[in-house]
This record gives C-alpha cells, structure tokens and sequence, in this order.
C-alpha cells in the first residue's frame, strides 16, 4: 500500500511539472508563432512582460487543474470526458491569461491580441497530448505483445457491446486477447472500422475468417440475438474448433454492465435452438404472494430455483427443510441477499423424521408445501434401493400425512418421467408417491397434485457437469449407448412451469410437462465438445460404456392409460388418474414400512406388488 501511494504521489508531481512547462511553452509559441520565430529589439519587450506574467498565471492554471481533477485521473482508462474536463480547463485558462496580463502589467497594449486567442489551443494540445500519447504508446506496445503471445479474437457483433469489448481488451492489462476481426449481419457495417477492427463479413463468413486469421477464440456480442440466430451463429462457430463466448442478453448492455467479466462461456442450453419458456406470472403470484410455503428439498437443484423463485413473488413466510447442509447454506445465503425483506426459515431435517416434520407443520401451518425432497440417482439407487424407498417412498407418505393432519391447501411432489413404466428402483418409487398422491386427495380437505418432467439441464449429477469435467481433464467423454435419448429443459424453464400448475391444480392432478423433442445424448457429447474449442474423437475421444442397471434407452412422460387433458398453457398437461383400490393400497404401503427396515435384499419384488408396471431388470 504504501509502494501503491508512492507512485501516485510521484505521477502527481510529473504531471503538475509537466503541466508548468506546457503554460511556459504555450506563452513562448504564441509569441513566437505571431513574430514568425524571429526575435529582435522590437519585439523582445513582449517576452519579457511574459516572464513577468509567468509565475502568477502558472499558480492559477495549476489550480485551475487540480478543479478538473487532472491530478487525480486514471489516464491509462482516460476517454471522452477526461478530455472534455481538459479542454474546459484550459478554455477557463485561457480567459485567465489576458486577465492575468492586464493585471501584473498595467500596459495599454501589453501582449498581441493574437496571443488570446492562440494560448488555449496550444496549452490543450501540450496537456492533452502527454496524457493520451500514454495511452497510444502502451495500445502500440500491447497489440505487438497480443498479437504474438495472445489469444486472437473474432468478434461477432459490431455495435455497442462489442465497441465496449474493444475498448477494454485494448486498454487492459489482464485480458489477453487481441482482436483480429470482426463479423456483423448488417451490410451497411461492412468494410468500416471500429477503433481500428475491420468489418470482414457477416456470419457466413466466420469459418472462411477463422481459418485466414487463425482465430483462437469467437466472442459473441449481440445481446438482442433471438434463440434461433443464436443457435444458427453457434451451429456455424462450433465447426472452427475455437473456444466460444457469449454476452448473456440484453439487461448487460441496458445495465452498461457490457465487459469481458461479463462474458460466459456458450454451453449446450444455448443450442435448445428455441425461446425460454415463459409462463403467466399473475397466476402465480395470486397463489403464492403474501402465502406461507414451504419447500422440501430446498437446497438442491429443483428445490433451490423453486425458492428463488418463490421468493420474487412475496410470500408471507418461506420455509426451506433439506437434510444436506452444504447446499442449504448456500440457498439460505442468496436469498438473504437478494431479498433482504424475505421472512425466511431454513431448518435442516429429514422428511423421514415424523415428530420433525410434525413439529415445523404445527408451527408455521403453510397454506402450500412443494415436496422436492428425494433421492434420485438412478445409478446410486440401484445400489442401495432400500434407501430409495424409505426416502422416497416414506418421506413423502409422512409429509403428506402432515399436510393432511393440518390442513394445508394445497400439496405439489416433484415427480419425474422414470416414474412411467419405471426400469429402475427409484422410478418406481416416484410412482408410489404419485399413487400416494392420488390416494390422499380423494380422503382429504388438501388439494394434492403430482407434477412429472424429464431431465433438467445442469442440475446436479446430470450429464452436462459431467461432460464438462471431463472435457476440463481432456477426456474422454463417456456416453452409455450411441442411441440414448433423453428429454431436456433447464431448471429456472421447470420450476415456472411447477409454479404454474400448482395454479392450475384442482386436486388429484398428475401434471406432465411438454419437454419439446427428445435430444440424443451423443449429439450434446458432441456438441459441448465443439463448444469447448476441440474436436470429438479427435481432440477429446467419446466412449461409450453400456447401460446402466435400470436405465432406458428413452423416457415416456405419460402412461397409454392416463390419457391427456389441455390446461390454459400448452406446455402443462394433465394426465388422467388410473383407478387403483386405495384401501389396498395402503395396505401394502404399510407393510412396505414394516419391511424395508429389515434390510432386506429383496426389497424390488415387493415394490413390483404395488407398481406392476415396474420392470426388475437383472444384474
């Protein structure tokens, strides 16, 4: 720190030295220049009433100066206003000078008029020349050193967000990158410059661009890019085989929050190639606004963007339970921050515990509780199916009876595709909720409905993290089977839809969510590879490992049996409750209870009583 004051103190006293010698300098070329350089007995009198005036005029330009606050500027970050503060400075130096004059000589005609009116412009040019002339040197010196050492750069975009980019790639010293070119879909852009960057085309010319200028890196700088030009400029980035990324939207360039901080790295999601899901807020907000909710699960993936985004629409109270603190910790923290008005309560519990649960129902009494408390690993489930069942199974059947015994209104699981025809332990366990689900609300004041989806992108133990890691170490990529497909949707797109058909929910409702067309998970492999800058098999080997136990070659989202009703929003539907013989039912529930806490090794069988349209596959 002290190292840090010192070279500011030292570049104060430079520049208020140099600033002395440019005042000296101004008044000798003014004189000079009005008696064509040549100096005699006739005019030397005007040189020496100059010297004469010096020293007071110096003391007040210096002053004058120090106003503008040209002593305390960045210069190395100077732009349009820094210049604007100088030329002001020196104008009201300029009125000064004859003042000054008049006022130490007392002559009638002390200096030639030209003098005035040439003083200004000359101080302008020696002060703001040895400001900016840094800052040239250093660009001069930086673009030898990027164009040599650094990562070359093609900007696509050449308006505003990539005019800040320029700016700061050119004036940082932590950015290493150097601009080489840039692309832009507007012809009337084509061929002009920006500081100094040539327009060479439009987005059917990157992959010719990026060969001839051996680009390194694509940045994207167009935040009011629709979802499917930005698909398309993607489609046509990721065959270069250079890095990409992106400016998240528009709200940066609103926000003048346009930097190379701000850029991301382009990921999968983006190449969905279709606009965000958007739902109707006021029917949410009418449910939720000035209601006490409760969120089971709510430090994981679904759980926690279930919270944040509860948040946004003023509940009275928010309640989050989750048994895993690390994350918890995280969401708790966050939504401090960013609704400091929030009236929240975060408590680390089980939802297997009865007398835990019963106790934060009969204190807060929720109006709605959203149940995202699950195990749900497919893999890891397998392994230990006696654990998905009491987790999933019977943590729910208690939540629920908790929402039934105090009356809540009403009661939204997170459900999930694997729950249809299910292959694997915890999808079948999903079904049981769900069955729960459907048995409670015949026999209960709460309304309680089932909401089922696919895969979330980047949500926890998905493959999209997964793919990046093992991109990050070089490979290779593991996929289960060339021909696998799953459906996708990113976590904030799933939670508004769960939020808007808890709206919709009368009661006893499965509702299932259009996840549009099903994606190939060799294509995303593919895809977030090329996106990464390398080239599958070639730069990062893809292997394929086999199924795994209980995993399926697709998804259903819907059971023939359910049938299919529309709701007011076209990607909500309802699935039609099948008839089952409740009172049996809850038979079989409690004799699950009564076996799976023996540990016993055949714990699918007896899932498979209850869920016949469950498949054991064998190890």
């Amino acid at each position: 720190m002290r190292n840090y004051n010192l070279e500011l103190y030292i570049k104060k006293v430079f520049f208020i030295l140099y600033d002395m010698c440019a005042i000296i300098m101004a008044c000798m070329l003014c004189l000079l220049i009005r008696f064509e350089f040549e100096i005699d007995n006739s005019n030397s009198v005007y040189f020496e009433r100059t010297w004469k005036v010096l020293p007071t005029l110096t003391i007040l330009t210096i002053l004058i100066f120090y106003i503008f606050k040209m002593y305390s500027s960045i210069w190395k970050y100077a732009g349009a206003r820094e210049m604007f503060y100088i030329a002001c400075a020196c104008g009201i130096a300029g009125i000064l000078y004859p003042i000054t004059v008049m006022v130490v000589i007392r002559e009638k005609v002390p200096m030639p008029r030209s003098t005035y009116i040439l003083y200004p412009i000359f101080l302008f040019i020696l002060v703001c020349g040895i400001r900016y002339i840094y800052r040239l040197v250093r660009a001069l010196i930086r673009m030898r050193v990027n164009e040599k050492a650094q990562k070359r750069v093609l900007i696509v975009g050449a308006g505003a967000a990539a005019n800040a980019l320029i700016k700061e790639i050119n004036t940082s010293s932590h950015v290493e990158m150097v601009v080489v070119g840039l692309v832009d879909d507007d012809p009337s852009k084509r061929g002009s410059f920006l500081h100094g960057i040539k327009v060479m085309g439009n987005r059917n010319d990157i992959s010719k661009l990026t060969e001839k200028l051996e680009v390194d890196k694509i940045l994207i700088a167009i935040p009011t890019l629709s979802e499917g030009n930005l698909k398309e400029i993607l489609n046509i980035c990721k065959k270069t085989g250079c890095e990409l990324q992106r400016l998240p939207g528009i709200y940066q360039l609103a926000n003048g929050e346009v930097s190379v901080a701000k850029l991301k790295e382009v990921d999968v999601n983006d190449l969905l190639g279709r606009e965000a899901i958007k739902v109707d807020l006021s029917t949410i907000l009418e449910y939720v606004s000035d209601k006490v909710i409760m969120v089971t699960g709510g430090g994981g993936s679904i759980g926690s963007e279930l919270c944040r985004q509860i948040a946004a629409y003023k509940p009275k109270k928010l309640i989050i339970v989750d048994i895993y603190e690390n994350t918890t910790y995280d969401i708790q923290n966050e939504l401090k921050q960013l609704f400091p008005g929030l009236e929240l309560y975060v408590f680390i519990a089980s939802v297997r515990n009865t007398k835990r649960i019963d106790k934060i129902f009969d204190e807060f009494r929720p109006d709605m509780v959203y149940h995202a408390a699950a195990h749900k690993h497919v893999p890891l489930m397998e392994d230990s199916p006696n654990e998905a069942v009491k987790n999933n199974v019977f943590g729910t059947w208690k939540v629920v009876q908790a929402a039934d015994k105090y009356k809540i209104k009403r009661f939204v699981m997170i459900s999930t595709d694997k729950a249809v025809n299910p292959t694997n332990i915890m999808g079948a366990t999903k079904r049981i909720c769900e069955m729960i689900i459907q048995t409670y609300n015949s026999r209960s004041q709460t309304e309680f409905v089932a909401v089922r989806f696919g895969n979330v992108l980047g949500s926890n133990g998905s493959v999209i993290p997964l793919f990046k890691k093992q991109i990050t170490r070089g490979g290779p990529v593991t996929v289960t089977h060339p021909d696998i497909v799953r459906y996708f949707m990113t976590i904030p797109e799933a939670v508004s839809l769960v939020l808007q058909a808890g709206a919709y929910a009368k009661g006893g409702e499965i509702f299932v969510l259009d996840m549009g067309e099903p994606v190939k998970i060799l294509d995303l492999a593919k895809n977030l590879i090329l996106l990464s800058g390398h080239k599958p098999d070639e730069d990062i080997k893809i292997e394929f490992t086999g199924l795994r136990m209980g995993e399926k070659m697709y998804e259903e989202l819907l059971m023939k049996e359910e049938g299919l009703q529309e709701t007011d929003n076209q990607l909500i539907h309802i699935g039609k409750p099948i008839d089952i013989n409740e009172e049996n039912f809850l038979k079989q529930l409690e004799e699950l209870n009564n076996y799976v806490a023996e540990e016993p090794d055949d714990i699918r069988e007896w899932v498979q009583r209850i869920v016949p349209t469950y498949s054991i596959q064998n190890k």
